[in-house]
């Protein structure tokens, strides 16, 4: 059979039989399995082909092959990292985006791609209570966010004060400040780098028991210059928010941009009952944050807000004179880093879409009454302590009183695999890490969660 040449009706029908068949699996199958690395290369790997092979049977060989290694994040038992599930809705729509091979970047390439961006730009800012008026960037999710978000606030603040980074870089420009809080995701320090402005060289602010920014220690911190300060939505430990309203009149009353960091926290916002946390998101000069967290879309998926659109384009524009519009359309790589890029609006939109305002703050809720709920019952042993405050979907589960008990019952949660955490060391104390965020957890998932780990503790004990 010519390789180049197959059936795509049976191919693609095939495939799709193959998916459906590993969602089926969902919750009967381990969440994770001990597989190993050099397992799966010689698996998969071995010398090129020298010549083609039949298509279908090489996507055959992928899905039995690639098993062992697979993670089951969207089956509603894994609560490790801040993973989102996929709704089955967007999922079909990344099928399509994916069928469809949309350039996003350029109007002229995709004028659904484009629409679809400008659609969702707006149910987003809706949404999550920011100014209607903003411009959105659609990313590969919030590192990209961040460094979007950063690079235009770096090249306000100098512009601010005469300088064009743009032209003329930061070789010779006044110095920026950048703020910090003291518990900060590790993505603004690699954002700043890729920046220029140097992670050493931030100021920290100290932070609370919960990992709060201290808003009483920001206006010395800022000083006189051009300064960023980066605040937080969602600490991905603890779940806790930086005063957000205090934090950005602050920084404003000294002149400063401020950049929130909400990869997961700032869906808060669509839930009636945590909208309260983000009061003052919108306030802020720019954000960050995912849909591949908490709005459930494949990945990857992330959206950079910027309450100044004219700034926005200005930092992120890509300037090339057979590219330039003349239209006042909506070109994608104007307000993200990247040029060409897949149409990840087909399954945000689809999402919004079949959730609708209602939907999305009920999967935000829901999933914050599950960890709550998960906690309660792990209360019961009296070998737990819980070392947050669960306001979110983040709790923090220490066993015993010295971490190696902690790490080994999560090694014997990981190794029985019906469920999926991890752990975490924060202030120098290692718990387990709960994050629930995926649509499809139940409560009844819940209880079997809960019930692996205290067989873990007892195991280990």
């Amino acid at each position: 059979m010519d390789p180049a040449a197959p059936d795509p009706r049976r191919l693609l029908l095939r495939t799709a039989e193959l998916a459906a068949d590993h969602l089926a699996a969902g919750i009967d199958a381990p969440v994770s399995q001990p597989a190993l690395i050099a397992d799966l290369v010689a698996a998969l790997g071995g010398p090129l082909p020298e010549t083609g092979q039949d298509p279908l049977a090489v996507v055959e060989a992928l899905a039995r092959e690639a098993a062992p290694g697979l993670v089951r994040t969207n089956a509603g038992r894994y609560f490790g990292f801040v993973e989102g599930g996929v709704l089955p809705a967007s999922l079909a729509a990344d099928w399509l985006a994916s069928t469809y091979d949309q350039n996003a970047g350029f109007q002229v390439l995709s004028p659904t791609a484009a629409a679809l961006e400008s659609i969702c730009a707006g149910w987003l800012l809706e949404l999550l209570g920011l100014p209607g008026d903003a411009s959105v960037g659609f990313t590969t999710g919030a590192q990209m966010a961040n460094v979007a978000g950063l690079a235009v606030g770096r090249g306000e603040v100098l512009h601010r004060v005469g300088w064009d980074v743009d032209a003329d870089g930061l070789h010779g420009a006044p110095p920026v400040t950048v703020v910090v809080g003291e518990e900060r995701h590790a993505t603004i320090g690699r954002a700043l780098r890729f920046l220029g402005l140097g992670e050493r060289r931030v100021v920290v602010v100290p932070a609370d028991e919960q990992g709060r920014m201290r808003a009483e220690h920001l206006r010395s911190a800022i000083g006189d210059g051009p300064a960023i300060v980066c605040a937080q939505a969602g600490n991905v430990n603890t779940g806790a928010f930086d005063p957000l309203r205090a934090v950005c009149e602050v920084a404003h009353d000294a002149g400063a941009w401020v950049h929130v960091d909400g990869a997961f926290g700032m869906w808060a916002a669509a839930s009636p009952a945590h909208r309260h946390l983000v009061d003052g998101i919108d306030l802020a000069d720019s954000c960050a944050t995912d849909g591949h967290k908490w709005l459930n879309v494949p990945y990857d998926s992330g959206f950079v807000v910027c309450a100044d659109p004219q700034a926005h384009r200005r930092a992120l524009r890509l300037s090339a004179s057979y590219l330039a519009r003349t239209d006042g359309g909506r070109d994608g790589t104007d307000w993200t880093p990247e040029s060409s890029r897949r149409a990840r609006a087909f399954a945000i939109w689809t999402a919004l879409r079949s959730l609708g305002r209602d939907g999305v703050g009920a999967m935000v809720a829901r999933c914050c009454d599950h960890s709550r709920r998960f906690v309660d019952l792990l209360l019961e042993d009296p070998a737990v302590t819980v070392l947050n405050d669960v306001v979110l979907n983040q709790a923090l589960v220490r066993v015993g009183d010295d971490d190696a008990w902690t790490l080994a019952v999560a090694a014997e949660v990981q190794r029985e695999g019906v469920i999926w955490l991890g752990t975490t060391v924060r202030r120098g104390v290692a718990s387990l890490r709960i994050s629930v965020s995926d649509h499809a957890t139940t409560e009844d998932d819940i209880e079997v969660a809960a019930a692996a780990v205290r067989r873990a503790i007892a195991a280990t004990g």
